[in-house]
């Protein structure tokens, strides 16, 4: 009978699986934008935030309805809803570049972040109940490994098809009359129309995809009566480990995010006269070892506990981070690129153990941790301010204290790991 329903599934799997490489794609395409507009719009590295503020925002409004939905409606409801949003916000981008303005761009970020927040809340508790919740954790960097490889490939949409026109030459520019300089700038927004106009028509096909497949239905849970929303939110919120990995979820996407935006700027910044195409390839390195280390640390997973294991990576991130602070230079890049491997883990791992004892009752406390993801927009914006008083060296030290802050939810976890069993995958 499992293996029936497993079959009757599998599209339905596959698909949730590719939301991972989507929503991948879409939040790495965001670092490319904002070296792209830093110069379009002439902006501040506080203002360049606004980009990561506009869209975590959306995270966070939506999570919660985006669960309701799931609970009410069932998984394909909200991956419907989800990747039309998606596709919405992508195409949004056509009149952003007629308008040229920069409020525009950040509606339409905001508008496929909103569509994010129904997919995160629903792909990773689907497959999350797929199997033992013994192997959660396991499952979840396995699935998740298709998001760095979406990372990968945002990246190199937009090194190639965004920043290769943005070769503007600066003593050319200098030259130029201040009307001049503007409108050769702006002219430069065009090169993002395309992408996203492809991007938003192929997330569509998936969207009618989804639509025409069948997805296990959980609004069928015979194991525990249905819960009102408000007496389940008050439920899981006395669940410590819960209350924890949300505060441990906002801290590790606020590096994470903060990391990779400003990563370009960070080796600019290191490495004198290097371009933006040469500093996109440091954050292309970077997204290749998060990739890696995704694989490698499922593979892991099988012989160590998942807390034990977020422990030592959450740690040597901070410590590489701190090294990318005091050290800078080419050892300092080299310490923040390879940060990004120790990175991997951190998000499903922090997630699986999140919702590991709640039962019939993750969607709610999957939706508080995905309202988590807001700590994207709230730590790249204090880096961007330190930045601008300090530089971007000292910013960094916004993501080395985050990693302490996973550290200590590792550690926690580690000394309760009887509560919610995390054994070696294979068990």
């Amino acid at each position: 009978m499992a293996r029936t329903a497993a079959q009757r599934y599998t599209p339905a799997i596959l698909l949730t699986v590719s939301l991972f490489f989507l929503w991948g794609m879409a939040n790495n395409l965001n670092d490319i934008l904002i070296a792209h507009f830093r110069r379009a719009f002439t902006l501040s590295d506080f203002e360049t935030s606004f980009v990561q503020q506009a869209f975590y925002m959306g995270y966070f409004l939506l999570a919660t309805p985006a669960a309701m939905l799931a609970r009410r409606r069932g998984y394909k409801a909200a991956i419907v809803t989800g990747l039309t949003l998606y596709a919405i916000g992508a195409l949004l981008f056509y009149p952003a570049t007629h308008f040229g303005e920069y409020r525009w761009f950040l509606a339409a970020l905001f508008v496929i972040a909103c569509g994010l927040a129904f997919l995160e809340t629903s792909a990773s508790p689907l497959i999350a109940e797929l199997g033992s919740p013994e192997t959660a954790a396991r499952r979840l960097n396995f699935a998740q490994a298709a998001n760095p490889l979406g990372t990968i490939f945002g990246v190199l949409v937009g090194k190639y098809f965004i920043l290769s026109s943005f070769a503007q030459d600066e003593k050319a520019l200098a030259a130029m009359s201040a009307a001049e300089r503007t409108a050769t700038l702006r002219g430069e927004l065009a090169s993002v129309q395309t992408p996203y106009l492809v991007i938003g028509l192929v997330v569509l096909a998936f969207a009618i995809a989804a639509a025409l497949i069948a997805f296990p239905d959980n609004r069928k849970q015979g194991d525990a009566p249905a819960v009102p929303t408000a007496k389940a939110l008050g439920t899981v919120l006395r669940d410590r480990t819960l209350v924890f990995a949300v505060a441990a979820q906002f801290f590790y996407v606020g590096a994470q995010v903060g990391l990779w935006s400003y990563t370009i700027r960070y080796a600019q910044v290191n490495l004198p006269g290097l371009s933006e195409q040469g500093a996109a390839d440091y954050l292309f390195a970077s997204l290749v070892l998060f990739g890696v280390g995704r694989f490698v640390g499922a593979a892991l997973l099988g012989r160590v506990k998942a807390p034990q294991l977020l422990v030592v990576f959450a740690g040597l991130s901070a410590v590489l981070a701190a090294v990318a602070v005091f050290v800078g230079g080419t050892t300092g890049l080299y310490a923040l690129v390879a940060a990004s491997f120790f990175m991997s883990i951190q998000f499903p791992t922090i997630f699986a153990i999140g919702i590991g004892g709640l039962g019939p009752l993750k969607q709610i406390g999957a939706s508080l941790i995905v309202m988590a993801i807001i700590g994207g927009a709230v730590l790249t914006a204090a880096m961007g301010h330190l930045s601008d008083l300090a530089g971007i060296n000292l910013a960094l030290l916004v993501p080395a204290v985050a990693f302490l802050v996973v550290l200590g939810f590792g550690l926690r976890a580690t000394g309760t790991a009887g509560d919610v069993e995390f054994a070696p995958a294979g068990h």
